[in-house]
This record gives C-alpha cells, structure tokens and sequence, in this order.
C-alpha cells in the first residue's frame, strides 16, 4: 500500500493505492468517500467552518483572486466565473480569512456548488 496525494481540477485528495501482481490486475477498484469530509482544504481531512461563498450559475472559474489564508472585505472580489460568454465576479458576503479553495482555474461549477469559504 502506497500513500498519495493527488490533484484533481485543483482540489487535493490524499489516496491510498494498492500495487497489484499480474494475477490480480482483474481485482476491483474501489474508491470510498467520506461525506463529512467532502470539502477539500488544500488536501486537510479536517471539515472546514465558515460561511460557503457558491456559484451564483454554471460556468467556469477563469481566475481566482485569492489564497488560502487571505483577509477578505464584503464586496472584495474572491473569483471570476465565465457563464454565457459572461465574466461574473464573485464577490465575498462577509469580511473574513479565507478558510478554503474548492475550485481550480478552468473548472466547470455548477449554481449553488460552494467554491469557497470564508471563516
């Protein structure tokens, strides 16, 4: 057993992949997912509290204008999402740190999917 952490549309995942023989390359891959824990921050198992900034629609994150860890005012513009040939900033609710990243640069959201957190 191998521990891992990957990167999937910017979002941290810590793996742990089994090394198979050539007898067993049939066996099964199985991935288990841990709902509480389902918001990754920045590859943290720990949940993260705050108040979740989500997408306002579909589209796609063009830029994210903060890191991890950055004092945020009401109104400060946290990310770009492109939706209808659109930019749309998305702008932070409340004055804050920001406690988690959910999304990558490129990466498709849906409306009302949580993309970051401000605690």
């Amino acid at each position: 057993m191998k521990n891992l952490r990957i990167t999937v549309n910017g979002k941290k995942y810590d793996v742990t992949v089994e090394e198979l023989d050539a007898k067993d390359s049939t066996k099964d891959l199985s991935i288990e997912h841990d709902a509480k824990n389902s918001m990754p921050n920045e590859g943290s198992k720990t949940p993260v509290n705050g108040v979740g900034v989500k997408a306002p629609m579909n589209g796609v994150i063009n830029d994210i204008k903060v890191q991890m860890g950055d004092k945020v005012s009401r109104g400060d513009v946290l990310a770009i999402l492109e939706a209808m040939k659109m930019e749309n900033d998305i702008t932070a609710p409340i004055d804050g740190t920001i406690a988690a990243i959910n999304v990558g640069k490129g990466q498709s959201v849906l409306d009302g999917e949580n993309i970051i957190v401000i605690g």
